[in-house]
């Protein structure tokens, strides 16, 4: 969509940026001091470095001054439904350029897809643990129902074999 030769989905934490889908580069993840991608998840839009070596944020970055000779970026921000920027959904190239407003608006949407397609891969796995908590429920709940009948059975018993001989019992 983009025209460019490489492609992230990239999640930031406190110290790195690693790369959950990637195309074009072999790299799996970088420091997040020389990620463009932890500035890309401070804004809300999209992160667009025309020339990176133009850019004072960005001139002396060794990903743009060493061997992938990174010029331009463009980063849509992951943001979930509760507010958090997990990373970005981005486009690099080695040469410097833009990107055209259709362009622009593809990669929000497709940023947008990547947050429903990770929010719904959370709540399968919260739906799987809760199905897992709900099956040991019932089978505790099962050995509890199996004790109590066990311990009135005893109960009855105990009474039974305490009861003088000849007493009726009364309901």
């Amino acid at each position: 969509i983009c025209e460019a030769p490489i492609a992230l989905i990239s999640l930031v934490d406190e110290d790195r940026q690693w790369f959950k889908a990637k195309v074009g580069v072999s790299l799996t993840e970088t420091a997040r001091d020389i990620s463009f991608c932890a500035h890309a998840i401070m804004n809300q839009g999209i992160l667009i470095v025309p020339d990176a070596t133009k850019d004072l944020r960005f001139k002396n970055n060794p990903m743009v001054l060493g061997p992938h000779k990174i010029r331009f970026y463009a980063g849509a921000p992951l943001i979930t439904p509760d507010g958090y920027a997990l990373g970005t959904l981005c486009v690099l190239d080695r040469k410097p350029r833009q990107l055209r407003p259709g362009q622009k608006q593809a990669l929000l949407v497709l940023a947008h897809h990547v947050v429903s397609q990770l929010e719904l891969r959370r709540h399968a796995r919260e739906l799987v643990a809760a199905r897992v908590d709900g099956s040991k429920q019932r089978a505790e709940l099962l050995r509890a129902r199996a004790e109590i009948v066990r311990l009135r059975n005893q109960l009855a018993r105990y009474q039974k074999m305490k009861r003088p001989a000849g007493q009726v019992r009364r309901s």
